[in-house]
């Protein structure tokens, strides 16, 4: 058994780091089978020698992350606890990043995980990004509140949003009213966003006046959108072909963000996805770049990440036909 001991400067780094009914420290001494008990201004961490090593670890790393200005949740605890595991807690210092816009409620949007710290970097510094990833892990999330930055920035004059309504068929016809009625449904997320974001009357000032549009994908078809910032959602249920033509309306000073999850595809079968066309032929193109996002960038509930891994070991484990 081993005893290390962490001198903490404020009361309130305690308080923080133990979190509500001590629930970030149940789950540091849950993954690595240590007690850890703070008297004072000393935390002593107790264990199997190399558990409370990377108990250590993380506990620093979190007070770290405290000392900048970050909040601690469930989700940021365990993401710190598994770069410690793999050897990467030199990495967790840039969680602490800026915030990229306030919501409406007055709440900073900010990065979560490295992924998504390399995803808005990315869509800094690039004319088209694609992000490609499971759900959960903030890819239209993240567009959106860069398109919001920009837009307050005077970056650009219009945020489009769209999606392919790929369930348009049959299906579309049974919904009552026009088109526009019809589809809605199929935008709601991104509805959501920019809700959250700007705040329902915000929102529908700006489309009033023309500076949001969210729309189908097959309304961008004939148009060149300049000054924009143009986020295309669910990309994998696109064709090749309309992949095509959603990148050929890219006009001057805009961006475009393309989002989407490989394993999510809904097209009829036989039909190949212009998501996984786009990543292969765009990938040496400069001003473009693909951001890969995995289960640990996920920032919904735990459960969504470990739903993920037994999907992805099901699909290895399954026998070819």
């Amino acid at each position: 058994m081993l005893e290390q001991v962490i001198n903490i400067d404020r009361m309130e780094q305690a308080v923080a780091l133990f979190g509500t009914f001590d629930e970030n420290i149940k789950l540091i001494q849950n993954e690595y089978m240590v007690s850890v008990v703070c008297r004072g201004s000393e935390m002593k961490i107790t264990g199997d020698p190399e558990n409370v090593a990377k108990a250590v670890k993380v506990i620093e790393s979190l007070l770290s992350l405290l000392n900048k200005g970050e909040a601690l949740s469930d989700q940021n605890v365990r993401y710190c606890m598994s770069l410690v595991n793999e050897g990467n807690e030199h990495r967790i210092e840039q969680l602490a990043g800026d915030c990229i816009c306030i919501t409406s409620k007055g709440r900073p949007v900010k990065p979560k995980t490295l992924g998504q710290k390399n995803y808005c970097t990315a869509i800094q510094k690039n004319t088209v990004v694609v992000g490609v990833g499971p759900a959960g892990t903030g890819k239209t999330y993240l567009a959106v509140a860069m398109a919001v930055a920009a837009f307050r920035a005077r970056e650009i004059n219009r945020i489009i949003l769209t999606r392919p309504a790929v369930e348009a068929g049959e299906k579309l016809g049974f919904l009552p009213g026009d088109l526009q009625s019809k589809v809605d449904p199929y935008l709601r997320p991104l509805y959501d966003a920019l809700f959250d974001m700007l705040g329902a009357e915000t929102y529908q000032k700006y489309v009033e006046r023309g500076n949001i549009e969210v729309a189908p994908l097959a309304y961008m078809r004939g148009r060149t959108l300049d000054d924009s910032f143009i986020i295309l959602d669910e990309a994998q249920n696109t064709t090749p072909e309309q992949m095509k033509m959603f990148l050929t309306r890219l006009g001057f000073n805009s961006k475009m963000v393309i989002t989407g999850d490989i394993t999510q595809i809904d097209l009829p079968g036989g039909v190949r996805s212009g998501l996984k066309d786009a990543v292969r032929i765009l990938k040496d193109i400069d001003g473009i770049e693909t951001v890969m996002f995995s289960a640990k960038d996920v920032v919904r509930n735990r459960l969504v990440q470990d739903i993920i891994k037994a999907y992805e070991n099901a699909g290895q484990k399954r026998p070819a036909r």
